[in-house]
C-alpha cells in the first residue's frame, strides 16, 4: 500500500499507523501528518490528503516560484513533498484529477487553532457568555486568507469532518482536528464562501457513521433540506438605537404591557401565489402598522428557531441558532425587528429550552452518545410530545441554552423570551406514571438540575440583559416562578396566569343561566392575583385541537356570542395583570386556528358586526393605554379591591383599580344577559363620573343600554364605601367609571 518506503524522510514525525488511521477516517488529529512540519533546520515536510486526486504540486510563495510534484507516500491519496526552507512557509496545493480537471487551494492544514486555551475552559465549565462567537461557521480571515473557521462540540467522536458541496460530501477529506480533553473539533477552511452549505460527519466510537448539522449554524436551508449554511453575521447594519436606549422604560413592570401572539406562517397569506406565507419584509410594515393601530406594544412570535415539522407549529427545534429560512434570511429577520423597534413595537421570541425533536440529523446522539439528552428514557424522554430532554446536569448542555438566549439579545436585538413547557421541566414525573420516572437525589419529584438552570439563566439575564423580559409559560402551583432566584425563586419577570385563562373560559362558556351557580369561579383568582408578576394570556394553545375559536366557545345566539366576548376581553384587560392575545381573537373569527391557512381578513372587510367587534377591541386597548389605574401596579394589592363580589344571583361584580395617584377606576361587568336599571353600587366619594367606557354601545355592536355618559355619587353610603349611584348595567356588558 505504501509507496517510496526507502525514502523515510517523508514519514517523517508519523507513523504508518497514524497514516492507516488518517485515511481510513479515524485519525483524531489530522494536522500532526498534513500541513508543513519542521525535519531538520533547513528542511520541512508538506504532506497533502485528497483520496481523488491522481497527482499534487505544492507551489511554495516567493519570487520565480514553481509548481513542485507531490511523492504518493499512500496509494489512498496521502502525498508528500521535502521543502528546502526553514521558515513558516505561504503555499497552496494543486490538484489533479482523473477527469483532467485541476483545483488550487490554500492548505487548510497549515492553521493554527482558532480558539484559545481560554475559550476551552470557558465552554468545558459551561460559563462561555459568547459561546456562538466561537462554536459554529464563521467566515474570518487568518493569515491574510478569507474562508470559513469550524468548531464543534462532540467529545466522543473518533471522528469529525466538515462536508458539503466543496468535498463532494466526502467525510474522508476535510477531517477537523480534536482540542483534546475540551471535546472540541476545529478546521478552518481557507477561501471557502459566505452562503457555503455544509453539515458534519461524524464518525462514532462504534465506527458508525453520523450526519448533522451544526448545533450553531446561524443558517439553514428551507425544509424539507436540513443542511447548515454559512452566514456572516456582521453585514446588517442595524437602525433601532432610540427603541434600544429606551428599552428599559418600557419594560418595566409599572408600564403597559400588551401583547399579540403570532404564527407568521399564517397570520396573512398570499392566495395569488399559491398560498404562500408572507415573508418577514413582507411582514414587517403589515403586522407593525395592525398591531399599531391596535394599541399592542409587543409582538411575540411563535417559536422562529428553525424546524423541520410546519404542524409543530416551531416548538421541536432542530436549529436554536438559526431564524426559520421559510421567511427569508437572517438579515430578512433583522429586518423585521428592526422595523418593529423603529415603529416602537417590542418582539419577544416563544423559546423552547425543555425538549428537542427526535430527528436524526439534529441533536438526537449527536455523537453517538446522548450528548444533549439523558441517556436514560426516565429521564430523556417526554411522553406527550416524543421529543428528547435536555440535560440540565451537562455545564456544556446549559451553557449551550443559555448563550443562545444571549445570542437572541445580542445579534437580533429581541426583547424577551417566552419560555414555553417550564412546568414540564420542573417536575421529573411530569406526564409520567409510577415507575416511569426517577426521583432526585433527595428522593423527591423536583428536576433539580432544570431548576438550578433556570435560576442560572435568570439571574444572568437579569445581570447581562436587566431590560430584557423573562416569561414563564407555567400551569402548575409552584412558588415563586416571578420572584428573584437570590430569593428562592424561579427570576422570572412574568408568569403566565393560567389558572385565571382556565377558569375565565370554563366561566365564560357556561350559559349565562347558569353562572350564578359558578360566581366564585370568576372571582377567585383576586385572592392569588398578587402572589406572582402575572400575565394574563389568550394564547394561541385556546384556538386549536378542537376547541374552536374564543368567539364560538362563548354560548347563546350571535349577538350573545359577541356580547360575551366584548365582556370577557373587557374582564381581561380590567383585571389585575399583563395582557396577551393570539392574532384573529380581533377579527371574532368563527374557525379555530389552522396554522396552513390565513386569518379570515375577509371577515373584516365584510362583516359589519366583525368591523364593530374590531373597532372595540381597538378603542378597549387604546382606553388601556390612557388609565395608569390598570397598569402602573398590577401587581400590587394596593391596585384593586372589590366593590361587590357576591352578588352571585346577578352575576355581577364591581371593582376598583388604582394607580400610583390613588385614583380610582370603576370597574362593573354583568356576566348576564338582563339589563339591570337603577342597580346601587357603592363608590368612593360624591360627585360627577364619567362613563369612560361602555361594551355594549351600539358602534360595538351592542344594544346601547347605559347612563348617557355621566353619573352622579350621592351621599348613601353602600358597600362599605361613603357614596353610591344607581345605574342601568348593561346586558353582557362592562361599564368603566371614573371621577370627572
Amino acid at each position: 500500500m505504501i509507496a517510496n518506503k526507502e525514502d523515510q524522510v517523508l514519514y517523517h514525525g508519523t507513523t504508518f499507523n497514524d497514516i492507516k488511521r488518517l485515511v481510513s477516517g479515524r485519525h483524531h488529529d489530522p494536522h500532526s501528518i498534513l500541513g508543513q512540519h519542521p525535519v531538520t533546520d533547513q528542511e520541512q515536510i508538506i504532506r497533502a490528503w485528497n483520496p481523488q486526486a491522481q497527482a499534487v504540486e505544492v507551489l511554495v510563495s516567493g519570487p520565480n516560484a514553481a509548481p513542485e510534484s507531490m511523492t504518493k507516500i499512500d496509494e489512498a491519496g496521502l502525498f508528500a513533498r521535502l521543502v528546502k526552507i526553514s521558515t513558516s512557509l505561504t503555499y497552496k496545493l494543486i490538484f489533479h484529477f482523473l477527469d483532467g480537471s485541476v483545483w488550487t487551494t490554500p492548505d487548510p492544514y497549515a492553521f493554527t487553532p482558532g480558539l484559545g486555551e481560554l475559550d476551552l475552559h470557558l465552554i468545558n465549565e459551561g460559563r462561555h457568555q459568547r459561546l456562538y462567537d466561537h462554536l459554529g461557521a464563521h467566515p474570518t480571515n487568518r493569515e491574510g486568507l478569507n474562508g470559513v473557521s469550524f468548531a464543534l462540540w462532540a467529545p466522543n467522536a473518533e471522528r469529525v469532518s466538515v462536508v458539503g458541496d466543496f468535498n463532494q460530501w466526502d467525510g474522508l477529506r476535510n477531517p477537523m482536528r480534536s482540542l483534546g480533553s475540551s471535546g472540541i473539533w476545529e478546521l478552518f477552511m481557507p477561501e471557502l464562501s459566505p452562503e457555503t452549505i455544509y453539515k458534519y460527519e461524524i464518525r462514532t466510537p462504534k465506527g458508525d457513521l453520523r450526519l448533522k448539522t451544526d448545533p450553531l449554524a446561524f443558517r439553514m436551508e428551507l425544509r424539507p433540506k436540513t443542511a447548515s449554511q454559512v452566514f456572516d453575521q456582521e453585514k446588517f447594519v442595524w437602525d433601532d438605537s432610540e427603541w434600544e436606549k429606551n428599552r428599559a422604560l418600557r419594560q418595566t413592570t409599572t408600564a403597559p404591557l400588551v401583547i399579540y401572539e403570532v404564527h407568521l406562517g399564517s397570520w396573512k397569506r398570499c392566495p395569488e401565489e399559491d398560498n404562500r406565507s408572507l415573508t418577514y419584509r413582507e411582514l414587517a410594515p403589515q403586522l407593525v402598522a395592525h398591531v399599531k393601530e391596535l394599541g399592542f406594544t409587543h409582538i411575540e412570535l411563535l417559536p422562529i428557531s428553525e424546524y423541520p415539522f410546519d404542524a409543530s407549529w416551531g416548538y421541536q427545534v432542530s436549529g436554536y441558532y438559526a431564524p426559520t429560512s421559510r421567511y427569508g434570511t437572517p438579515d430578512d429577520f433583522k429586518f423585521f425587528v428592526d422595523y418593529c423597534h423603529q415603529h416602537e413595537i417590542g418582539v419577544i421570541l416563544d423559546w423552547v429550552p425543555a425538549h428537542f425533536p427526535k430527528d436524526d440529523f439534529s441533536l438526537r446522539l449527536f455523537d453517538g452518545s446522548a450528548l444533549y439528552e439523558h441517556a436514560d428514557p426516565r429521564k430523556g424522554e417526554h411522553p406527550d410530545w416524543g421529543t428528547l430532554i435536555f440535560n440540565f446536569g451537562r455545564p456544556e448542555v446549559v451553557n449551550f441554552l443559555i448563550a443562545n438566549a444571549f445570542f437572541w439579545f445580542e445579534q437580533y436585538h429581541i426583547d424577551g423570551l417566552r419560555v414555553d413547557a417550564v412546568a414540564s421541566m420542573l417536575y421529573l414525573d411530569y406526564s409520567r406514571k409510577a415507575g416511569e420516572w426517577l426521583p432526585n437525589h433527595l428522593g423527591g419529584r423536583e428536576n433539580l438540575e432544570a431548576i438550578a438552570f433556570l435560576r442560572h439563566l435568570n439571574s444572568d439575564i437579569d445581570k447581562l440583559y436587566p431590560d430584557r423580559l423573562m416569561i414563564a409559560e407555567e400551569s402548575t402551583s409552584w412558588p415563586g416562578v416571578s420572584q428573584p432566584a437570590e430569593l428562592g425563586g424561579l427570576g422570572f419577570k412574568h408568569k403566565w396566569n393560567m389558572g385565571w385563562m382556565n377558569d375565565t373560559l370554563d366561566f365564560f362558556a357556561i350559559d349565562p343561566l347558569y353562572r350564578s351557580y359558578h360566581h366564585n369561579q370568576i372571582t377567585f383568582s383576586i385572592i392569588y392575583a398578587f402572589s406572582e408578576h402575572f400575565l394574563l394570556p389568550f394564547s394561541h394553545d385556546e384556538v386549536v385541537h378542537g376547541k374552536g375559536s374564543l368567539f364560538t366557545r362563548m354560548p347563546g345566539d350571535d349577538w350573545q356570542k359577541f356580547a360575551n366576548l366584548r365582556l370577557l376581553l373587557s374582564y381581561q384587560f380590567t383585571h389585575p395583570g399583563k395582557k396577551l392575545l393570539f392574532m384573529g381573537n380581533e377579527l371574532a373569527s368563527d374557525k379555530e386556528w389552522n396554522f396552513a391557512a390565513s386569518l379570515d381578513w375577509h371577515l373584516l372587510e365584510k362583516d359589519e358586526r366583525r368591523q364593530k367587534f374590531f373597532h372595540f377591541c381597538r378603542d378597549l386597548i387604546h382606553l388601556y393605554h390612557q388609565l395608569p389605574a390598570l397598569w402602573q401596579r398590577d401587581d400590587e394589592d394596593f391596585s384593586f379591591s372589590w366593590i361587590d363580589c357576591h352578588d352571585h344571583k346577578n352575576s355581577i361584580i364591581a371593582y376598583q383599580r388604582r394607580g400610583e395617584e390613588g385614583e380610582a377606576i370603576i370597574c362593573i361587568l354583568n356576566l348576564t344577559p338582563l339589563t339591570h336599571n337603577n342597580y346601587r353600587i357603592g363608590l368612593p366619594h360624591t360627585g360627577g363620573y364619567r362613563e369612560l367606557f361602555n361594551s355594549d354601545a351600539a358602534i360595538y355592536g351592542g344594544s346601547n343600554q347605559g347612563n348617557l355618559g355621566k353619573i352622579i355619587g350621592e351621599d348613601i353610603p353602600f358597600h362599605n364605601l361613603p357614596a353610591s349611584a344607581a345605574l342601568t348595567i348593561p346586558p353582557l356588558g362592562v361599564l368603566i367609571l371614573s371621577a370627572d
